[in-house]
């Protein structure tokens, strides 16, 4: 008999590497839902996922031989809990922040943020 064996079920705690380095299942879907709007009124063309271990991005384009209008951006270790969500213009200035991507998104006026 072999005393150095577990079971280990439902651990939450050991979740992939992966899945701690992207966006979680809700927040894409809150991603997406504006994508799609945005490209029903014609605003948005094309985006972009950039993945890297500090934050994901994603990035929205008017073209796609273009630069990003705009990156909807997760940190994974911010400073503070207004740095987790940020939207950025194509140089990676802070437009707007948020502990909330709920929030952030749904109190965005994008043809403000537009130059």
């Amino acid at each position: 008999m072999n005393n150095n064996l577990r079971l280990v079920v439902n651990n939450v705690n050991e979740k992939k590497l992966e899945d701690k380095h992207f966006f979680e299942k809700d927040e894409l879907k809150i991603i997406l839902d504006l994508y799609a709007k945005m490209v029903s009124k014609g605003s948005w063309k094309d985006y972009g996922l950039n993945i890297s271990s500090k934050q994901v991005g994603f990035s929205v384009f008017k073209n796609a031989a273009e630069n990003a209008l705009y990156k909807i951006c997760k940190n994974f270790r911010p400073k503070n809990k207004n740095l987790k969500y940020l939207i950025t213009d194509t140089n990676g200035k802070i437009l707007k922040n948020s502990f909330d991507l709920n929030i952030l998104l749904k109190d965005t006026n994008w043809k403000k943020l537009q130059k």
